[in-house]
């Protein structure tokens, strides 16, 4: 009789591999699903399109972390400093990540707010906005209002407390310290990937409409000074986040040295 325990290892050994990769794959074929709806107008899709792929990859990165082999042995209940969140994440992108999505949740209040709609179909209108250009008003599109950014909205209400559980989970949970900060790194990056993507196109549809009037002026400016080079940040943390999902791997820092130097240390 063949002995299947060295394959169901090795299997297990890499099944949080195989999670993230599925989820980033099964975000691409959910997807391109959305992509060929045809009753649904571009912009549309394209936010469809982007949240569930966001969301996929946030579903497989949690998943990969429950399949993370734990360790066997007993473990250490006690230590001599409390393990903290702040410590297991990126320390440079954690933070830039975060204020994107803080940045993100108030670039979409103010869209909404100023968008232009129907009181009676709140939901529905809100895909432009008005303004007085050369002493007539013109309607600017597609601008990124209620219509286009409930999706986003739930999204980020459903994956930002998962994802801060998650992280709460590892930094207090077992295991060994480079395997906890990786997998933090994925998780942040996962919730990366999906801010960063969302805000991306949403600045993309605001620096569309804003230009497309003859009458640039402030518009314009604002538009060069601020969204453009935001739209190049979010392009640089969409790659990060995407190559962090597929292979996260943790940079150890000098906290991590003081934690391994005192793993050797008597504990009380």
């Amino acid at each position: 009789m063949l002995d299947t325990a060295p394959l169901q290892d090795r299997f297990l050994d890499h099944a949080d591999h195989y999670a993230r990769w599925s989820g980033l794959a099964i975000g691409l074929v959910v997807a391109q699903a959305l992509s060929t709806f045809g009753h649904i107008e571009f912009e549309q899709r394209v936010v469809f399109c982007l949240t569930a792929f966001g969301l996929c990859a946030v579903a497989g990165v949690l998943l990969a972390d429950a399949l993370t082999l734990r360790p066997q042995e007993a473990v250490r209940t006690a230590s001599l400093a409390p393990r903290l969140v702040r410590d297991h994440v990126p320390p440079r992108m954690g933070p830039l990540i975060a204020l994107q999505g803080v940045s993100l949740v108030v670039l979409l209040v103010i869209t909404a707010a100023t968008a232009s709609g129907d009181p009676d179909r709140m939901f529905i209108t809100g895909k432009v906005v008005d303004v007085t250009c050369n002493g007539m008003r013109a309607s600017l599109g597609p601008w990124p209002g209620l219509f286009y950014s409930l999706p986003m909205f739930g999204a980020l209400a459903i994956a930002t407390p998962t994802c801060v559980w998650a992280l709460r989970r590892i930094a207090h949970g077992p295991g060994e310290e480079q395997q906890r900060r990786d997998r933090a790194w994925a998780v942040t990056g996962a919730w990366g990937l999906l801010v960063s993507s969302q805000q991306l196109y949403a600045v993309l549809m605001i620096s569309v409409s804003l230009t497309e009037t003859g009458c640039a002026g402030t518009l314009g400016a604002i538009t060069f000074w601020v969204f453009y080079p935001l739209a190049l940040l979010n392009v640089f943390t969409v790659a990060w986040s995407l190559v962090t999902v597929v292979a996260p791997r943790a940079v150890e820092d000098g906290t991590a040295e003081d934690e391994a130097a005192e793993d050797g240390a008597p504990r009380r």
